[in-house]
């Protein structure tokens, strides 16, 4: 199997440590090769950084690549943003050699160079690609009896030229992953709908980024789940912060658990939530950790 260096981004070592420490676990108890990669900046965020700044959001994004060519490893991303943001430049400034000698002299006044040796992957999809469901279950050892409303996010699966996933409107590949822990994934109205937290949406429009959140939860709400599952922090953040802020500002009562894959999948390897820091998540309370007792 390919070695792999975890790029960790912005939001996880920030402020949800536990998705840190959860997938280091997850990663050891499979056996693959990953260590960090060290000197890491942000991605940079694809969606605000990219549309101002083309030239330094693919510069900025190349050294990240560069570090990891060092290492002879491709980068392992346990984030939608960091993953569309890498991903899409590793592939313009491979298909666009014009655009990969401008960058490059760039890097050159710092010691770098992209040389387009490596693969950017998503956690999600290389497990799925390199493991499968049907290995991952073999090594579940504590079957997760939960109902789960399985969150793809934005730049999982888009664009697709990019993606080597199943299908671009109807992806099945994480729900599958869900279900090797044991879990149901929950079908749901508007699943591949946007959380409503990229692009600047969150910062710059605040409350209609709440409104997206909001619709979105009203829907998983509704299909009596016992969590939410996401594999982006950003995403996580959305649904995690974004529940009690609207339980503030609107009065609703929104309760529901929001986990990252890894989180879920320590659980189904017998780790408690406390290892994985679940505890630390806003919307876990006791009621779910009594659940999964």
């Amino acid at each position: 199997m390919t070695k792999m260096a975890l790029f960790l981004g912005c939001i996880v070592p920030n402020r949800y440590p536990g998705i840190e420490k959860a997938t280091n676990l997850c990663l050891e108890r499979l056996s693959i090769d990953c260590i960090e990669l060290e000197d890491a900046s942000c991605c940079p965020a694809p969606g605000v950084f990219r549309s101002f700044d083309k030239t330094t959001w693919l510069t900025i994004a190349a050294r990240n690549i560069s570090l990891a060519e060092k290492l002879d490893r491709d980068i392992l991303t346990i984030c939608n943003g960091c993953y569309g943001s890498l991903n899409e430049a590793n592939a313009q400034l491979k298909e666009q050699p014009q655009l990969r000698k401008m960058v490059n002299e760039h890097l050159e006044k710092i010691g770098f160079e992209f040389r387009g040796q490596i693969r950017v992957r998503h956690i999600i999809e290389f497990l799925s690609e390199e493991l499968g469901p049907e290995q991952i279950r073999e090594m579940v050892t504590h079957p997760l009896n939960l109902r789960v409303a399985v969150h793809y996010g934005c730049h999982m699966i888009k664009p697709s030229q990019h993606r080597a996933i199943d299908s671009v409107e109807r992806p099945h590949f994480f729900d599958e992953l869900v279900e090797a822990t044991g879990a149901e994934s929950v079908d749901y109205t508007d699943k591949s709908e946007c959380c409503g937290a990229g692009g600047g949406v969150r910062s710059g429009l605040h409350e209609k980024s709440l409104e997206m959140a909001g619709h979105k939860l009203s829907i998983i709400d509704e299909a009596g789940v016992d969590c939410i599952v996401d594999a982006c922090p950003f995403c996580h953040m959305q649904f995690d912060s974004g529940q009690a802020e609207l339980n503030d500002l609107k009065g609703t009562e929104y309760r529901i658990p929001v986990l990252h894959y890894t989180q879920l999948l320590g659980l189904a390897f017998g780790y408690t939530p406390q290892d994985l820091g679940i505890d630390l998540n806003i919307t876990v309370d006791e009621k779910f950790t009594q659940l999964l007792s």
